[in-house]
């Protein structure tokens, strides 16, 4: 698997695409329990080369109900987003998660990982290419209906501050899919 990851580390397949130039942020182990397969980074990330280095990853560690150390251990955590690198500025935000990574580099890590337990889909993007058809329509389908996909896979929305209004307008997310999801990680953790 190390040598796998180095690969990964000096993969340049879109580097004429992307504006901060190729800097690939994943972590992954070969005994990782809980895979978290999210977007991509953001420009923080990008800057510090650690996942989930920024808000999002504050909200996504409270919604595990981990402690950093917990989640930074890469026995515990796997974090594999669809695009390695940060993909750009588009008018509304960050651009969608460069294309090549996923269909390049995810099976190749996932059969390295022999003990997962759970796949977090975090997001639009890696719900659709992990559930295919069995997807929704939507992303708030999709995750009102997470139990369809357990034990495998747990769809979320992203935990970016900017989700404020989703999380508002959904209120079953907290009541319901938070408590399920805290106890499965611990559970497994």
């Amino acid at each position: 698997m190390q040598d796998l990851l180095q690969n990964i580390k000096q993969c340049k397949i879109c580097k004429d695409v992307l504006t901060l130039g190729p800097r690939p942020v994943m972590v992954a182990y070969p005994e990782s329990k809980i895979v978290i397969v999210g977007q991509a980074p953001g420009t923080k990330v990008h800057a510090s080369g650690i996942p989930w280095d920024d808000a999002s990853g504050k909200q996504l560690r409270s919604w595990l109900g981990v402690t950093p150390e917990q989640f930074y251990n890469p026995e515990n955590f796997a974090i594999i987003p669809m695009g390695f690198c940060y993909p750009g500025k588009g008018k509304t935000g960050d651009l969608p998660p460069r294309p090549e990574c996923a269909p390049k580099w995810h099976q190749p890590v996932l059969d390295s990982l022999k003990q997962v337990e759970l796949v977090l889909l975090i997001g639009i993007y890696s719900q659709n290419y992990y559930l295919k058809n069995e997807a929704k329509k939507t992303l708030t389908e999709t995750v009102r209906n997470y139990n369809e996909y357990f034990p495998k896979y747990l769809p979320l929305p992203h935990p970016s501050p900017r989700n404020r209004f989703w999380l508002t307008k959904n209120p079953w997310f907290e009541l319901d899919v938070l408590p399920e999801l805290k106890a499965r990680v611990q559970a497994i953790l």
